[in-house]
């Protein structure tokens, strides 16, 4: 797989992508990262790549014209480096007005051949780009500075599902990715006790029939937690919205 990264901050991801899952997925080829420089097809003598907005308003919004030569010059950049016309490529937009960001997104993205991801930054991107992307993602609801941290995020997830990227089955019984889509169990390692809290009894005994179910039942406490939780949330801005 390849990956193309279009930012104004190509700097920024020097440090977390040579590090650790990333940095050895690059070196055994399962993925190649490169970044272009969205200023590199800004316009005029100073490189514009943002502009007023119409109508007014505070802040410079990201020019169409420019973020869209930039995307183009990336497809066409890998089509001829592949050879590979039938080559399966995805645009992505960083974005707060995104789509929310899960793991059944980074299991779809996992399966393409190149995915371009298209930082946004300052007050916004000219909504007539999405005219060349396929998708918009958001990481949460707030806002940042810039797409670069969303970006990492995304890569991050997606490389780490890749064939070779990490130990074989590693993957498969986590949270987010289990079949019946609950929550992992809890983990515990050496000492065997400390500062007064101990290991569960049950995953010291060497009985794994037991040790399944243990785990199935503390999934299943997990996720309930958080969807109770979560419909809690909801009530109480379903009564906040009513009242006000």
């Amino acid at each position: 797989m390849k990956i193309t990264i279009l930012t104004l901050f190509p700097e920024m991801f020097e440090g977390p992508f040579d590090q650790s899952i990333i940095k050895r997925a690059q070196e055994k080829k399962v993925v190649e990262i490169t970044y272009i420089n969205i200023r590199n097809f800004g316009i005029g003598d100073h490189k514009m790549v943002d502009d007023t907005p119409y109508g007014g308003g505070i802040g410079m919004v990201l020019k169409v014209d420019v973020m869209h030569q930039a995307i183009e010059h990336a497809k066409t950049s890998f089509l001829t480096q592949s050879n590979n016309k039938e080559a399966k490529q995805l645009v992505l937009l960083t974005s707060a007005s995104g789509k929310p960001y899960k793991q059944s997104h980074a299991n779809k993205f996992s399966k393409f051949d190149h995915i371009i991801i298209l930082c946004g930054h300052y007050e916004g991107v000219d909504e007539r780009i999405i005219n060349y992307i396929d998708e918009e993602i958001s990481v949460g609801d707030f806002v940042l500075t810039g797409g670069e941290i969303p970006a990492m995020a995304i890569v991050d997830s997606v490389v780490r599902l890749l064939d070779g990227a990490i130990t074989k089955g590693a993957t498969e019984d986590e949270s987010f990715s289990r079949p019946n889509q609950l929550l992992e169990y809890p983990h515990y390692t050496k000492p065997r006790s400390y500062e007064g809290n101990d290991v569960p009894e049950i995953l010291l005994l060497g009985n794994h029939k037991k040790i399944e179910e243990w785990r199935q039942e503390k999934s299943l406490e997990k996720t309930r937690c958080i969807a109770i939780f979560a419909l809690y949330k909801r009530n109480i801005l379903t009564e906040y919205k009513e009242y006000t």
